[in-house]
């Protein structure tokens, strides 16, 4: 029986078509799943982190440059740059957009409460649409000291 196998040279002709519809659908998902896994770099994330400068300040008004990085450390354009209380008081929200070159510029008045020597502001960041950028851990916080 093997030797009319070996012996036959009709190739796929021979074969019953069960075993002909297995191979291809077998070789179409195999091709599927290469594709995806060659794809997944492109699916892949960057968490952005935020360098705050000055990163200790004293209550009052201060202007704060915000510099959005990516896990590389190049700079970020158009993410969005949030600013609220953390341990420390904020009246309200304060948000900006970065430039090309990453940095973003807010103006807080942060305060601290009477029995309160230090706090944070939170700085959240929202990337840029259709980037391939998340925020998933917290970022840098600005320290707020009693001068």
């Amino acid at each position: 029986m093997f030797e009319s196998f070996r012996a036959d040279r009709r190739a796929i002709e021979g074969l019953p078509i069960r075993l002909v519809i297995a191979l291809v659908i077998g070789v179409a998902s195999l091709s599927v799943m290469m594709n995806m896994l060659t794809g997944i770099q492109g699916l892949s994330t960057t968490e952005l982190d935020v360098r705050p400068e000055p990163e200790v300040v004293n209550p009052g008004e201060r202007s704060l440059e915000l510099t959005v990085v990516g896990a590389d450390g190049s700079s970020v354009a158009d993410a969005t740059v949030i600013v609220k209380a953390g341990s420390a008081d904020l009246d309200g929200v304060r948000t900006a957009t970065t430039g090309e070159d990453g940095t973003a510029t807010v103006t807080a008045t942060p305060s601290l409460r009477s029995n309160q020597d230090e706090g944070t502001l939170v700085i959240e960041v929202k990337p840029p649409a259709g980037s391939g950028y998340v925020d998933r851990r917290g970022n840098a916080k600005v320290l707020v000291v009693r001068g």
